[in-house]
């Protein structure tokens, strides 16, 4: 067949390939990045679907908007002045999972060559994304505290990149957060350097015990001029359901303009049923509950994958606890000459009967093949703890 050139510069997922092992019997899996499906409000969510259909059929069955639906803009916003972000209806575009907001970043703003700054790691996805419409990605390095802001500054004046993409908030895989100072230092670069920054913020409300810091987009209002070069693309799909498929991107309005004319040569618009269910769920006021309830339950699965990671493993293993979301970022050290690759750990993994991903495909550049990264979401705290002794027994 002769595809297109453009597909020469992507492969499939690592992760999606990985899920073909999972068959297995006895496998327990600590692979993917979704939820929990045991943690759904299927209550909740069967009674919003109901209204939707009681109150609004029309809205809820028929073609839409391409920006979305209007009752599920205003709930967002809403949604959006809870976390500090002022945004009006009209300055945001729903979209089919914040992931459809990546693929518009990439049909409105990458030409083949474009430099992009992702972290390093990032999300898999974003990379394969990116990488489909010809960006040259730049990694940027991260450590607990997020993106290293002094060398990301010399990778702008260097690159002078079309724009920069950023996890902030309990990054996916890495888990770290970047704090406040940092946030407000990307927010003076950018303003510095007229640089649009894209925050991704999927797990941002995952938190276990204090909150993290107010997103960026939250705290452009304390540097002035940065508002202009942000980008935030929140999603509905880790707190809510990911089967709704309900994302939501706010950007600066010829972006947004831009954005929305693509996805009419998309999908048309995001399913009505789904926009409207979720404005019903929202309206509804049941989901600071749903949050506090997963908040719960993750928080005591993470703490349980910690201290089996430092009972099983010892100092074959260097990790930061996560203080929020879905994942450990950790890496192997080789101590005692224990196994280094995790690439090769994962195979002696699967032997136990555990699967995890192995850390190199998060990088755009340079991997380190030492990282891996686990899920603590859908595993509970008897498996998780199984699970991570059999690791103990493969490393």
């Amino acid at each position: 067949m002769p595809f297109a050139k453009r597909l020469d510069n992507v492969e499939t997922s690592a992760i999606r390939e990985l899920f073909k092992l999972l068959g297995k019997p006895g496998i327990i899996s600590l692979a993917g990045g979704f939820p929990d499906s045991a943690m759904f409000d299927v209550t909740g969510l069967s009674q919003a679907s109901q209204r939707a259909l009681q109150e609004e059929p029309g809205g809820a069955l028929q073609y839409g908007a391409t920006e979305g639906f209007e009752p599920l803009r205003t709930q967002l916003a809403q949604f959006m002045a809870g976390k500090g972000i002022d945004v009006r209806p009209d300055g945001l575009v729903v979209t089919t999972g914040s992931q459809q907001a990546l693929d518009l970043l990439g049909k409105t703003l990458i030409d083949p060559g474009d430099k992009v700054i992702v972290e390093g790691p990032t999300f898999l996805a974003t990379i394969q994304c990116f990488r489909l419409y010809g960006a040259d990605l730049v990694s940027a390095p991260v450590d607990e505290h997020g993106v290293m802001v002094d060398v990301l500054e010399q990778q702008i004046i260097e690159h002078k990149p079309k724009f920069i993409y950023l996890i902030p908030t309990f990054g996916n895989p890495s888990g770290a957060t970047l704090s406040r100072e940092r946030r407000i230092k990307v927010l003076e670069l950018a303003a510095r350097h007229q640089v649009l920054v894209v925050e991704d913020d999927p797990y941002g409300d995952l938190y276990f015990g204090e909150p993290p810091p107010p997103s960026l987009m939250a705290l452009s209002q304390q540097v002035p001029a940065s508002r202009e070069w942000l980008v935030y693309c929140g999603s509905m799909s880790k707190v809510l359901s990911p089967g709704l498929r309900v994302g939501w991107m706010v950007a600066p309005p010829a972006l947004l303009q831009k954005a929305v004319m693509c996805k009419q040569f998309s999908d048309a618009h995001t399913s009505t049923f789904a926009q409207a269910t979720a404005a019903q769920y929202l309206k509804a006021g049941r989901m600071p509950a749903t949050l506090d309830h997963v908040r719960t339950v993750y928080a005591e699965r993470a703490r349980a994958m910690g201290q089996a990671l430092a009972r099983e493993l010892g100092d074959a293993v260097a990790f930061t606890q996560p203080r929020g979301g879905l994942f450990f970022w950790a890496r192997l050290t080789g101590a005692g000459g224990k196994v280094k690759d995790a690439g090769e750990f994962a195979k002696r993994a699967i032997e136990q009967g555990v699967a995890f991903v192995p850390g190199a495909p998060f990088f755009a550049k340079d991997p380190d093949h030492s990282t891996f990264r686990l899920s603590f979401a859908t595993a509970d705290v008897q498996k998780i703890e199984e699970a991570i002794a059999r690791l103990g027994r493969a490393v």
